[in-house]
């Protein structure tokens, strides 16, 4: 019975607020954009955005994406022992990597790490009145600190997955080539076989969808906080699992449309 009150309380209270909440994102992420073209953009800001979003992130980047691609050589030549055909393990981390596991998990790690803080710093000005005085000064809040946050994550994200995509290949080199003796002339011979241009590409294409709705979820999440220091608590909570959530969604839809 407990479960059926609590199934009905969602139903009936957080259900109907999703309309509201993908129409707030787009209508945010328009002004956004719009933002870019408008004399009050302030190239300085997107430049620290891109600072912190995408040079702050380039460890946590670096190190996930590189025991990822040591992990997927580890199980790929293990089931491909099987069969005799450990010379495809190259070309499969290629294409695990570029297609998918590049972008979906550089954008994740970039959504706990930036998403959080955007949310967190956002938050921190909505509850201490710094965006109402924003407003009070004739200066447009989402000019001033959504767009700048907004086109960062759009530039950031395909570089963070670029270069994730090549350390998780250099990972399954590691681990196939010098950890289990796979001949190196093999494993580059596969992926230069298997894997093309567009393979590459798709995943620098899902990262640039991944940044919008990343830095989108922190920013209006950000934005609606309330509640003090609590509020903000709850806030980067909530970006951080709603655009976790709405990355990997999208990434099946985008991989429907891709190939």
């Amino acid at each position: 019975m407990e479960g059926r009150s609590r199934l009905r309380i969602f139903l009936s209270e957080r259900l109907p607020r999703i309309p509201e909440v993908a129409g707030s994102l787009f209508l945010m992420g328009m002004a956004s954009l719009r933002g870019l073209f408008r004399p009050s953009f302030i190239a300085r800001n997107f430049f620290e955005q891109l600072l912190r979003i995408g040079a702050d992130s380039t460890l946590v980047v670096v190190v996930t994406a590189f025991f990822t691609g040591m992990v997927l050589a580890l199980q790929a030549w293990i089931g491909f022992r099987k069969f005799n055909a450990e010379g495809l393990v190259g070309a499969v981390v290629t294409l695990s990597m570029t297609r998918e596991l590049g972008p979906v998990i550089t954008s994740l790690m970039v959504t706990g790490r930036s998403g959080s803080a955007m949310a967190a710093e956002l938050g921190s000005m909505r509850v201490s009145e710094q965006i109402d005085a924003l407003e009070t000064l004739a200066v447009d809040p989402i000019d001033y600190l959504v767009t700048p946050r907004l086109y960062a994550s759009l530039v950031a994200l395909p570089l963070l997955t670029a270069l994730a995509d090549l350390v998780g290949i250099g990972g399954g080199y590691v681990v196939s080539v010098k950890l289990l003796g796979l001949s190196p002339h093999l494993y580059f011979q596969d992926i230069s076989h298997y894997v093309t241009l567009h393979d590459f590409l798709s995943g620098i294409v899902k990262s640039v969808f991944f940044g919008g709705l990343l830095s989108l979820w922190a920013c209006r999440t950000g934005f609606v906080a309330s509640g003090g220091a609590a509020g903000v608590g709850r806030a980067v909570t909530f970006a951080v699992v709603s655009g976790s959530m709405s990355i990997l969604v999208v990434d099946y839809f985008l991989t429907a449309w891709l190939f």
